[in-house]
Protein backbone atom coordinates (compact mmCIF):
# COMPACT_ATOMS: atom_id res chain seq x y z
CA UNK A 1 0.00 0.00 0.00
CA UNK A 2 1.30 3.40 -0.94
CA UNK A 3 2.22 5.75 1.91
CA UNK A 4 1.53 8.71 -0.37
CA UNK A 5 3.32 11.72 -1.79
CA UNK A 6 3.75 15.14 -0.21
CA UNK A 7 0.67 16.33 -2.13
CA UNK A 8 -1.31 13.39 -0.75
CA UNK A 9 -0.47 14.34 2.86
CA UNK A 10 -1.22 18.02 2.24
CA UNK A 11 -4.68 17.04 1.00
CA UNK A 12 -5.21 14.73 3.99
CA UNK A 13 -4.17 17.54 6.36
CA UNK A 14 -6.55 20.00 4.68
CA UNK A 15 -9.47 17.56 4.77
CA UNK A 16 -8.74 16.72 8.42
CA UNK A 17 -8.61 20.43 9.29
CA UNK A 18 -12.03 20.91 7.69
CA UNK A 19 -13.41 18.04 9.77
CA UNK A 20 -11.95 19.72 12.86
CA UNK A 21 -13.80 22.89 11.91
CA UNK A 22 -16.98 20.86 11.36
CA UNK A 23 -16.64 19.34 14.85
CA UNK A 24 -16.46 22.83 16.33
CA UNK A 25 -19.51 23.87 14.34
CA UNK A 26 -21.55 20.87 15.50
CA UNK A 27 -20.44 20.45 19.11
CA UNK A 28 -18.84 23.70 20.25
CA UNK A 29 -18.95 27.45 19.73
CA UNK A 30 -18.07 27.17 16.07
CA UNK A 31 -14.93 26.59 13.97
CA UNK A 32 -11.71 27.78 15.59
CA UNK A 33 -7.97 27.39 15.08
CA UNK A 34 -7.37 24.92 17.96
CA UNK A 35 -10.19 22.70 16.67
CA UNK A 36 -8.72 22.70 13.18
CA UNK A 37 -5.27 21.87 14.57
CA UNK A 38 -6.74 19.00 16.58
CA UNK A 39 -8.51 17.75 13.45
CA UNK A 40 -5.37 18.02 11.33
CA UNK A 41 -3.12 16.15 13.76
CA UNK A 42 -5.63 13.42 14.61
CA UNK A 43 -6.61 12.91 10.96
CA UNK A 44 -3.04 12.73 9.70
CA UNK A 45 -2.06 10.34 12.50
CA UNK A 46 -5.05 8.06 11.86
CA UNK A 47 -4.42 7.91 8.11
CA UNK A 48 -0.68 7.39 8.67
CA UNK A 49 -1.56 4.38 10.82
CA UNK A 50 -4.02 3.09 8.21
CA UNK A 51 -1.41 3.54 5.43
CA UNK A 52 1.24 1.61 7.39
CA UNK A 53 3.57 4.56 7.98
CA UNK A 54 4.00 3.21 11.52
CA UNK A 55 2.99 -0.09 13.19
CA UNK A 56 2.85 -1.71 9.75
CA UNK A 57 3.80 -5.14 11.13
CA UNK A 58 1.10 -4.91 13.78
CA UNK A 59 -1.53 -4.00 11.17
CA UNK A 60 -0.44 -6.89 8.98
CA UNK A 61 -0.85 -9.33 11.89
CA UNK A 62 -4.34 -7.96 12.54
CA UNK A 63 -5.35 -8.70 8.94
CA UNK A 64 -4.60 -12.39 9.50
CA UNK A 65 -7.25 -12.63 12.22
CA UNK A 66 -10.74 -14.02 11.52
CA UNK A 67 -13.04 -11.35 10.05
CA UNK A 68 -15.01 -10.46 13.18
CA UNK A 69 -11.92 -10.46 15.38
CA UNK A 70 -10.12 -8.30 12.83
CA UNK A 71 -12.90 -5.69 12.74
CA UNK A 72 -13.04 -5.53 16.53
CA UNK A 73 -9.27 -5.29 16.94
CA UNK A 74 -8.96 -2.74 14.13
CA UNK A 75 -11.60 -0.47 15.67
CA UNK A 76 -10.04 -0.69 19.12
CA UNK A 77 -6.62 0.08 17.64
CA UNK A 78 -7.97 3.08 15.74
CA UNK A 79 -9.64 4.40 18.91
CA UNK A 80 -6.30 4.13 20.73
CA UNK A 81 -4.56 5.97 17.87
CA UNK A 82 -7.17 8.75 18.06
CA UNK A 83 -6.87 9.02 21.87
CA UNK A 84 -3.06 9.14 21.66
CA UNK A 85 -3.27 11.69 18.85
CA UNK A 86 -5.67 13.80 20.88
CA UNK A 87 -3.37 13.65 23.89
CA UNK A 88 -0.18 14.51 21.98
CA UNK A 89 -1.88 17.33 20.08
CA UNK A 90 -3.42 18.72 23.26
CA UNK A 91 -0.08 18.59 25.06
CA UNK A 92 1.64 20.45 22.21
CA UNK A 93 -1.08 23.12 21.95
CA UNK A 94 -1.19 23.56 25.74
CA UNK A 95 2.61 23.90 25.89
CA UNK A 96 2.52 26.54 23.14
CA UNK A 97 -0.32 28.38 24.85
CA UNK A 98 -2.67 27.97 21.88
CA UNK A 99 -5.49 26.46 23.97
CA UNK A 100 -6.91 28.23 26.99
CA UNK A 101 -7.58 25.10 29.05
CA UNK A 102 -6.04 23.16 31.93
CA UNK A 103 -3.66 20.44 30.82
CA UNK A 104 -6.14 17.62 31.52
CA UNK A 105 -8.83 19.43 29.54
CA UNK A 106 -6.46 19.87 26.62
CA UNK A 107 -5.43 16.21 26.41
CA UNK A 108 -8.73 14.52 27.33
CA UNK A 109 -11.17 13.88 24.45
CA UNK A 110 -14.73 15.14 24.74
CA UNK A 111 -17.52 12.57 24.74
CA UNK A 112 -18.38 13.55 21.16
CA UNK A 113 -14.82 13.57 19.84
CA UNK A 114 -14.02 9.86 19.51
CA UNK A 115 -17.23 8.79 17.67
CA UNK A 116 -16.93 11.83 15.40
CA UNK A 117 -13.25 11.12 14.68
CA UNK A 118 -14.03 7.45 13.98
CA UNK A 119 -16.79 8.42 11.54
CA UNK A 120 -14.63 10.97 9.73
CA UNK A 121 -11.69 8.54 9.58
CA UNK A 122 -14.00 5.88 8.14
CA UNK A 123 -15.09 8.30 5.39
CA UNK A 124 -11.50 9.18 4.48
CA UNK A 125 -10.34 5.55 4.59
CA UNK A 126 -13.27 4.42 2.40
CA UNK A 127 -12.45 7.05 -0.22
CA UNK A 128 -8.77 6.07 -0.14
CA UNK A 129 -9.62 2.38 -0.54
CA UNK A 130 -11.68 3.14 -3.65
CA UNK A 131 -8.82 5.32 -4.91
CA UNK A 132 -6.32 2.50 -4.33
CA UNK A 133 -8.63 -0.02 -6.01
CA UNK A 134 -9.07 1.86 -9.29
CA UNK A 135 -5.91 3.98 -9.27
CA UNK A 136 -5.33 7.58 -8.26
CA UNK A 137 -5.45 9.05 -11.77
CA UNK A 138 -8.57 7.07 -12.70
CA UNK A 139 -10.24 8.10 -9.44
CA UNK A 140 -9.58 11.80 -10.09
CA UNK A 141 -10.77 11.53 -13.69
CA UNK A 142 -13.98 9.78 -12.62
CA UNK A 143 -14.66 12.43 -9.96
CA UNK A 144 -14.04 15.24 -12.45
CA UNK A 145 -16.02 13.51 -15.19
CA UNK A 146 -13.19 14.13 -17.63
CA UNK A 147 -14.02 11.14 -19.81
CA UNK A 148 -17.83 11.10 -19.67
CA UNK A 149 -17.53 11.73 -23.39
CA UNK A 150 -14.80 10.01 -25.44
CA UNK A 151 -11.63 12.06 -25.80
CA UNK A 152 -8.84 11.56 -28.33
CA UNK A 153 -5.40 11.97 -26.79
CA UNK A 154 -1.77 11.01 -27.29
CA UNK A 155 -0.35 8.50 -24.81
CA UNK A 156 2.67 6.25 -24.28
CA UNK A 157 1.95 2.69 -23.17
CA UNK A 158 4.19 0.25 -21.36
CA UNK A 159 3.18 -3.41 -21.36
CA UNK A 160 4.99 -5.63 -18.84
CA UNK A 161 4.55 -9.37 -18.88
CA UNK A 162 5.96 -11.79 -16.29
CA UNK A 163 7.86 -14.50 -18.16
CA UNK A 164 7.32 -18.08 -17.07
CA UNK A 165 4.31 -17.42 -14.82
CA UNK A 166 2.23 -20.20 -16.40
CA UNK A 167 4.98 -22.76 -15.86
CA UNK A 168 5.41 -21.54 -12.29
CA UNK A 169 1.67 -22.02 -11.65
CA UNK A 170 1.81 -25.55 -13.08
CA UNK A 171 4.69 -26.46 -10.75
CA UNK A 172 3.61 -24.69 -7.57
CA UNK A 173 -0.14 -24.14 -7.87
CA UNK A 174 -2.35 -21.13 -8.51
CA UNK A 175 -2.12 -19.71 -4.98
CA UNK A 176 1.68 -19.66 -5.06
CA UNK A 177 1.57 -18.10 -8.53
CA UNK A 178 -0.78 -15.41 -7.27
CA UNK A 179 1.59 -14.64 -4.39
CA UNK A 180 4.40 -14.25 -6.92
CA UNK A 181 2.32 -11.91 -9.08
CA UNK A 182 1.30 -9.84 -6.04
CA UNK A 183 4.95 -9.43 -5.02
CA UNK A 184 6.01 -8.48 -8.56
CA UNK A 185 3.17 -5.98 -8.96
CA UNK A 186 4.12 -4.42 -5.61
CA UNK A 187 7.74 -4.05 -6.74
CA UNK A 188 6.60 -2.40 -9.98
CA UNK A 189 4.39 0.19 -8.25
CA UNK A 190 7.08 2.40 -6.72
CA UNK A 191 9.11 3.02 -9.92
CA UNK A 192 5.86 3.75 -11.79
CA UNK A 193 4.94 6.41 -9.20
CA UNK A 194 8.46 7.83 -9.22
CA UNK A 195 8.38 8.35 -12.98
CA UNK A 196 4.83 9.75 -12.92
CA UNK A 197 3.17 6.90 -14.78
CA UNK A 198 -0.16 5.34 -13.94
CA UNK A 199 -1.07 1.66 -13.72
CA UNK A 200 -4.12 1.32 -15.96
CA UNK A 201 -4.85 -2.38 -15.67
CA UNK A 202 -3.74 -5.81 -14.55
CA UNK A 203 -4.56 -8.59 -17.01
CA UNK A 204 -3.44 -11.96 -15.70
CA UNK A 205 0.33 -11.71 -15.40
CA UNK A 206 0.49 -8.50 -17.43
CA UNK A 207 0.58 -4.89 -16.23
CA UNK A 208 -0.40 -1.95 -18.43
CA UNK A 209 1.16 1.41 -17.56
CA UNK A 210 0.66 4.68 -19.43
CA UNK A 211 1.64 8.34 -19.56
CA UNK A 212 0.29 11.32 -21.48
CA UNK A 213 2.71 11.46 -24.39
CA UNK A 214 4.40 14.73 -23.41
CA UNK A 215 4.99 13.56 -19.83
CA UNK A 216 6.18 10.10 -20.85
CA UNK A 217 8.81 11.26 -23.34
CA UNK A 218 9.98 14.21 -21.23
CA UNK A 219 13.34 13.24 -19.72
CA UNK A 220 12.64 9.78 -21.21
CA UNK A 221 10.50 8.93 -18.17
CA UNK A 222 8.88 5.93 -19.84
CA UNK A 223 12.28 4.34 -20.57
CA UNK A 224 13.74 5.27 -17.19
CA UNK A 225 10.74 3.61 -15.53
CA UNK A 226 11.35 0.32 -17.36
CA UNK A 227 14.94 0.04 -16.18
CA UNK A 228 14.14 1.28 -12.68
CA UNK A 229 11.73 -1.66 -12.41
CA UNK A 230 14.36 -4.08 -13.70
CA UNK A 231 16.98 -2.75 -11.29
CA UNK A 232 14.51 -2.98 -8.39
CA UNK A 233 13.95 -6.67 -9.13
CA UNK A 234 17.68 -7.32 -9.55
CA UNK A 235 18.50 -5.55 -6.29
CA UNK A 236 16.57 -8.12 -4.25
CA UNK A 237 17.76 -11.27 -6.00
CA UNK A 238 18.46 -13.11 -2.76
CA UNK A 239 15.00 -12.30 -1.45
CA UNK A 240 13.25 -13.49 -4.62
CA UNK A 241 15.28 -16.70 -4.73
CA UNK A 242 14.62 -17.42 -1.05
CA UNK A 243 10.89 -16.79 -1.30
CA UNK A 244 10.01 -18.05 -4.79
CA UNK A 245 13.07 -19.89 -6.09
CA UNK A 246 13.47 -17.47 -9.01
CA UNK A 247 14.15 -13.86 -9.90
CA UNK A 248 11.23 -12.41 -11.91
CA UNK A 249 11.95 -11.69 -15.55
CA UNK A 250 9.77 -9.23 -17.42
CA UNK A 251 9.12 -8.86 -21.12
CA UNK A 252 8.40 -5.21 -21.80
CA UNK A 253 7.22 -3.13 -24.75
CA UNK A 254 6.90 0.63 -25.23
CA UNK A 255 4.70 2.12 -27.93
CA UNK A 256 2.49 5.17 -28.21
CA UNK A 257 0.23 7.28 -30.33
CA UNK A 258 -3.35 8.44 -30.62
CA UNK A 259 -6.04 6.64 -28.61
CA UNK A 260 -9.65 7.30 -27.69
CA UNK A 261 -10.11 7.48 -23.92
CA UNK A 262 -13.56 7.03 -22.42
CA UNK A 263 -15.35 6.15 -19.20
CA UNK A 264 -17.09 2.80 -19.63
CA UNK A 265 -19.29 0.58 -17.50
CA UNK A 266 -22.59 0.86 -15.67
CA UNK A 267 -22.33 -0.92 -12.32
CA UNK A 268 -18.54 -0.73 -12.34
CA UNK A 269 -16.89 2.23 -14.02
CA UNK A 270 -13.37 2.39 -15.42
CA UNK A 271 -11.31 4.46 -17.82
CA UNK A 272 -10.58 2.49 -21.00
CA UNK A 273 -8.44 3.13 -24.08
CA UNK A 274 -9.45 2.24 -27.60
CA UNK A 275 -7.44 2.16 -30.80
CA UNK A 276 -4.75 0.38 -32.77
CA UNK A 277 -2.03 1.57 -30.38
CA UNK A 278 -3.22 -0.82 -27.67
CA UNK A 279 -3.23 -3.84 -30.00
CA UNK A 280 0.13 -2.87 -31.49
CA UNK A 281 1.74 -2.57 -28.04
CA UNK A 282 0.44 -6.01 -27.08
CA UNK A 283 1.85 -7.48 -30.31
CA UNK A 284 5.17 -5.70 -29.71
CA UNK A 285 5.41 -7.27 -26.26
CA UNK A 286 4.81 -10.68 -27.86
CA UNK A 287 7.68 -9.98 -30.25
CA UNK A 288 10.09 -10.18 -27.28
CA UNK A 289 9.98 -13.97 -27.56
CA UNK A 290 10.84 -13.96 -31.26
CA UNK A 291 13.66 -11.42 -30.97
CA UNK A 292 14.97 -12.81 -27.67
CA UNK A 293 15.07 -9.29 -26.25
CA UNK A 294 13.60 -8.23 -22.93
CA UNK A 295 12.82 -4.57 -23.74
CA UNK A 296 11.42 -3.42 -27.08
CA UNK A 297 10.46 0.09 -28.13
CA UNK A 298 8.78 1.33 -31.28
CA UNK A 299 10.24 4.01 -33.51
CA UNK A 300 7.09 6.05 -32.78
CA UNK A 301 8.22 6.51 -29.17
CA UNK A 302 11.99 6.32 -29.57
CA UNK A 303 11.94 9.08 -32.18
CA UNK A 304 10.30 11.48 -29.73
CA UNK A 305 12.71 10.96 -26.83
CA UNK A 306 15.05 13.91 -26.28
CA UNK A 307 17.72 11.50 -25.03
CA UNK A 308 18.08 8.07 -23.48
CA UNK A 309 18.78 7.66 -19.75
CA UNK A 310 22.44 7.26 -18.86
CA UNK A 311 23.72 3.75 -19.45
CA UNK A 312 20.85 2.68 -21.73
CA UNK A 313 21.83 1.46 -25.20
CA UNK A 314 19.64 1.03 -28.26
CA UNK A 315 19.83 -1.63 -30.96
CA UNK A 316 17.91 -1.31 -34.23
CA UNK A 317 16.20 -4.62 -35.03
CA UNK A 318 14.59 -3.60 -38.33
CA UNK A 319 10.94 -3.57 -39.38
CA UNK A 320 8.44 -6.23 -38.39
CA UNK A 321 4.92 -6.98 -39.54
CA UNK A 322 3.09 -7.58 -36.29
CA UNK A 323 0.32 -10.15 -36.18
CA UNK A 324 -3.02 -8.68 -37.20
CA UNK A 325 -1.50 -5.54 -38.78
CA UNK A 326 -0.87 -4.86 -42.46
CA UNK A 327 1.79 -2.19 -41.87
CA UNK A 328 5.28 -2.86 -40.58
CA UNK A 329 6.73 -1.32 -37.41
CA UNK A 330 10.34 -0.24 -36.92
CA UNK A 331 11.47 -1.95 -33.71
CA UNK A 332 14.42 -1.28 -31.40
CA UNK A 333 15.78 -3.15 -28.40
CA UNK A 334 16.96 -1.36 -25.27
CA UNK A 335 19.51 -2.66 -22.76
CA UNK A 336 21.22 -1.43 -19.62
CA UNK A 337 24.98 -1.67 -19.97
CA UNK A 338 25.32 -0.85 -16.24
CA UNK A 339 23.36 -3.93 -15.15
CA UNK A 340 25.60 -5.66 -12.61
CA UNK A 341 27.19 -8.93 -13.60
CA UNK A 342 26.44 -11.96 -11.45
CA UNK A 343 29.23 -13.63 -9.54
CA UNK A 344 29.69 -16.83 -7.59
CA UNK A 345 26.60 -18.79 -6.64
CA UNK A 346 24.25 -16.26 -8.21
CA UNK A 347 25.94 -16.71 -11.58
CA UNK A 348 25.61 -20.49 -11.29
CA UNK A 349 21.91 -20.26 -10.52
CA UNK A 350 21.35 -17.91 -13.45
CA UNK A 351 23.42 -20.11 -15.77
CA UNK A 352 21.38 -23.17 -14.81
CA UNK A 353 18.15 -21.32 -15.47
CA UNK A 354 19.34 -20.08 -18.88
CA UNK A 355 20.54 -23.55 -19.83
CA UNK A 356 17.16 -24.96 -18.88
CA UNK A 357 15.37 -22.40 -21.03
CA UNK A 358 17.70 -23.09 -23.98
CA UNK A 359 17.15 -26.86 -23.66
CA UNK A 360 13.39 -26.36 -23.58
CA UNK A 361 13.56 -24.07 -26.63
CA UNK A 362 15.62 -26.61 -28.61
CA UNK A 363 13.20 -29.41 -27.76
CA UNK A 364 10.16 -27.20 -28.47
Amino acid sequence: MSTGTATFWIIIAAVSASFGALHGLLFSDGPNVPGMLYGTCIGVLAIAYERGVFLAGYSERLRRLPTLAYFAAAEISLVLVIVVGMGLTGLALWTLGIVDKPLMGAITPKLSTIPFALAMSAIIVSVLRVRDLIGAATFVNLILGRYHRPVREERVFLFLDLAGSTAYAERHGDIAAQELLTAVFSAIAEPVRRYRGQVDDYIGDQVIVSWPLARGVEQARCVACVFAIRRALDADRDGWLARFGLVPELRTALHGGSVVTAEVGVDRHKIAYFGDVMNATARLEGLCRETRRDVLISEAVLGQLPLLPEGITVEALGSYRLRGRSETMAVHALADRRRPRLVGARAEVEADRRAGRLYAALRG
